[in-house]
């Protein structure tokens, strides 16, 4: 293990990503100030972090909440980088789009001007969202770069399932950038898809329920017909990699896979015969919507390498909701 790398912060620690992320940089490593809501009757059971090989030494925890901008300060100091991936998420919609809105705003930029402040952070990479690039216009693209971005007006109008979620992603990148540019501070984004693989927070993350679908029995709920993918190891190994390179330029999508429900099903049930996966025929009569595919050729042009098959992904998810009780 590489030692020395210096001190990085990653917000929203208790997350999916940020879990896995944080296990990632121990492991190259790094040391980890990790931000989590305030907990004053310590009831919240972190030791899925603390567990960590590595994180008794070099993991360390503070209090910050993106609804007070100004209480990352403290996990900020001293950092070479910083990892955003803690977001405000009401798929629900039980705030108003605006509320969640500014809150994600004013909570990103409450952390670059911590990270400003503290004259020591080389980069800041912000964990971005495919549904930034995936509603562009009433009608869906069936291939999106880097350069597109969702119709932050249509989403307003028409409502579509996450709207909310996806307009405060749309608006806090866009901001992130901005600020970045204004202040000399360097920022890249990271644009995941659905994030498949194994996980080390207790909870059974959004992404991988949604891809489980078949094999978790809940058909019915299926609402896409092309999903596309990524290995969770692949999206913090694409965090890295951005923190790390001489010089990114801007946003990276991180989608090495395109999979239509037929082919989901098909290496489910091959794989998984003692779950009742749909057959292709039924999975046909499903309607839903169609993911554009994200190409991923800008990050790997800058050197950036896959390593995770579908078999991967789904081997990985499924092992892991049985350890964890899920399946």
């Amino acid at each position: 293990m590489a030692e020395g790398k210096g001190t990085v912060c990653v917000t929203g620690g208790t997350g999916f990503i940020g879990s896995w992320l944080i296990k990632s940089l121990l492991e190259h490593g790094y040391s980890v100030n990790t931000t989590i809501r305030s907990d004053p009757g310590r009831k919240r059971d972190v030791s899925f972090l603390t567990n960590l090989p590595g994180a008794s030494e070099k993991l360390h925890f503070f209090n910050a909440d993106l609804s007070d901008p100004e209480s990352f300060g403290p996990a900020v100091e001293g950092c070479v980088g910083i990892f955003h991936t803690a977001t405000p998420i009401d798929f629900a919609v039980n705030e108003p789009e605006e509320v969640v809105t500014n809150r994600a705003i004013e909570g990103a930029l409450g952390i670059l001007k911590a990270a400003v402040k503290a004259k020591t952070v080389k980069r800041v990479v912000y964990t971005s969202s495919a549904s930034t690039v995936s509603f562009t216009g009433p009608e869906p693209q069936d291939v999106v770069d880097e350069s597109a971005w969702s119709d932050v007006d249509l989403l307003r109008r028409l409502k579509p399932f996450s709207w909310s979620y996806t307009v405060s992603k749309v608006l806090t990148e866009k901001a992130v950038f901005e600020f970045g540019e204004q202040n000399g501070l360097e920022v890249a984004t990271v644009i995941a898809p659905f994030i498949v693989g194994r996980f080390v927070c207790p909870k059974l993350p959004d992404s991988i329920e949604k891809a489980l679908l078949m094999v978790l029995g809940k058909k019915e709920e299926i609402g896409v017909i092309r999903y596309h993918t990524v290995h969770v190891d692949d999206v913090a190994r694409a965090h890295i990699f951005l923190l790390e390179h001489p010089n990114p330029k801007g946003r990276y999508n991180c989608s090495p896979f395109i999979v239509p429900i037929g082919e989901m099903g098909e290496i489910l049930s091959a794989k998984y015969p003692e779950y009742q996966i749909p057959t292709v025929d039924e999975l046909k009569g499903i309607k839903g919507v169609k993911q554009p595919h994200l190409t991923s050729k800008k990050l790997e042009d800058a050197g950036f390498e896959f390593k995770y098959s579908l078999e991967d992904m789904f081997q990985g998810a499924i092992e892991c909701c049985k350890e964890k009780g899920y399946l």
